[in-house]
């Protein structure tokens, strides 16, 4: 069995770890750095449920080796929140819109929300459904997830900062920090 140290910047900080060649990013971020909210639903990259931001993309970390994230950059569920912990605003929105109910599916699909308004941040409602097109969800349909990214979408365009700082005052009502 071949070992390899790693270091990859997880959610801001730098994580060092020894891991054996099979291991994937997703078991290392579960079980190594413990980092739950990343989902193991299919282990084969069908279900998206362990989508993980990787050096700015969406990625299924089943389907990376541990290995070949070393050096990258990871942004999981549990490093989108706001400095003080408040709910980032895809969160948010997708709380307010019912686009939760079981939550299995949820870490993965706000990660490629989140992948998808970087890249794109005012997607149509064709763009969503292509973005999350990797993504199942066997509880809530899909409206209900392409309307909270498209609330989303609208609310972090009305919240863009030069300092990337954004406030979500209750329903609806948001503030951008200068």
């Amino acid at each position: 069995m071949t070992l390899h140290a790693i270091s990859i910047k997880v959610n801001g900080q730098f994580r060092a770890a020894t891991v054996t060649s099979q291991m994937t990013l997703l078991q290392f971020l579960r079980e190594i750095l413990r980092l739950t909210g990343v989902k193991d639903g299919c282990a084969e990259g069908d279900c998206g449920a362990c989508t993980v931001i990787f050096n700015g993309r969406a990625v299924k970390s089943c389907l990376v080796l541990a290995a070949q994230a070393d050096g990258a950059e990871v942004l999981t569920i549990e490093g989108l929140n706001g400095p003080d912990g408040e709910l980032h605003p895809i969160q948010k929105a997708f709380m307010e819109m019912g686009a939760v109910q079981c939550g299995y599916c949820t870490p993965g699909m706000i990660m490629t929300a989140k992948a998808l308004l970087d890249a794109n941040p005012r997607p149509t409602r064709g763009e969503i459904r292509v973005a999350i097109s990797g993504n199942l969800c066997r509880c809530t349909g899909y409206s209900k997830i392409v309307s909270a990214i498209e609330l989303a979408a609208l609310r972090i365009a009305s919240l863009k900062a030069e300092d990337g700082s954004w406030e979500i005052l209750g329903k609806g009502k948001c503030i951008h920090h200068e």
